[in-house]
């Protein structure tokens, strides 16, 4: 009889679980309309809960530490930020055959991102870079210093070398394989970020933006926040912005050519890894991380 893992526990989670989750942990909120967000990405079912909190309810292992992450550390950064954050306002215990922590937030209103909607942007490229020029000078009090907590260690080039170099041969017969292999092996031997750690987001692409009435008013999902290296905040250039755009982004946040080419490789990794595994299957995705790559080796 095959062992079941962790990784491979992916709860059903429905509505009538939801209430009972809410109702029983979080009673002064017992009632309130839950609405169902779909499409909710990949890692969380996201339920509205009410006009004013959100649910989020991790859907594989790999987002289990999420909710207390965000709980801890994004009222201590949200202050120091130019656009809004998700604030976390309780965490929920694994119950009623939910096996993980879950998460209640405010409520972030806007739409997700669109290029067509900010890539010619030049504002919104400023605003982004301010965001993480922002997000780079906050230093909580009890910030652990470089790679003291795990949670906030991030995943560094060098660990996804074996897999990105697989996906590029999976991906070669749809994109230069020769020129995606160069462009990784520049970023893999680009030098290090050598100066104190810093804190990045660490899934800063389009799907984690929102805007309001046209223009970007938050920046959500933080899961992949951490203290280190910043380079894979660079994703966002390749996911949202054309050559232009990028150069004001760039100008505004005073990126060094290393730093610029390691994030052209985590754009190109990140895309890769997408591609593979959904652009079958989905066509948003598939436009979306062929421009990545597309974008990645422009640089």
């Amino acid at each position: 009889m095959a062992t079941v893992t962790t990784a491979d526990i992916r709860p059903a989670i429905d509505g009538a679980l939801v209430r009972r989750l809410v109702d029983s942990q979080f009673p002064q909120w017992a009632g309130l309309p839950l609405h169902l967000l779909d499409p909710a990405g990949s890692d969380h079912v996201i339920y509205r809960l009410g006009e004013k909190l959100s649910v989020r309810l991790p859907r594989h292992a790999g987002a289990i530490g999420q909710a207390r992450k965000e709980f801890h550390w994004l009222p201590r950064l949200a202050p120091h930020l130019p656009l809004a954050v998700p604030v976390p306002v309780g965490v929920g215990e694994p119950d009623f055959g939910c096996p993980w922590p879950w998460a209640v937030s405010r409520w972030l209103d806007g739409e997700v991102a669109t290029v067509d909607a900010l890539a010619g942007s030049s504002r919104a490229a400023g605003e982004l870079a301010r965001f993480l020029a922002a997000l780079r000078q906050c230093t909580p009090e009890d910030a652990p210093a470089g790679n003291a907590c795990h949670d906030l260690t991030g995943w560094s080039l060098s660990d996804r070398d074996r897999a990105t170099r697989a996906a590029i041969a999976e991906a070669g017969g749809v994109f230069d394989a020769a020129a995606m292999t160069d462009l990784w092996d520049a970023a893999l031997n680009a030098p290090g970020w050598d100066r104190p750690p810093v804190w990045f987001h660490g899934d800063f692409h389009t799907g984690n933006l929102l805007t309001l009435e046209g223009r970007l008013s938050a920046v959500i999902d933080f899961g992949g926040l951490g203290i280190g290296d910043p380079a894979c905040d660079m994703m966002i250039a390749f996911t949202l912005m054309p050559a232009d755009s990028r150069a004001v982004f760039r100008d505004a946040l005073g990126v060094d050519d290393a730093t610029w080419t390691r994030g052209r490789g985590w754009a190109l990794a990140a895309g890769l890894n997408a591609y593979n595994s959904y652009a079958a299957h989905n066509p948003r995705v598939a436009a979306q991380t062929t421009r990545q790559i597309t974008e990645a080796l422009i640089g």
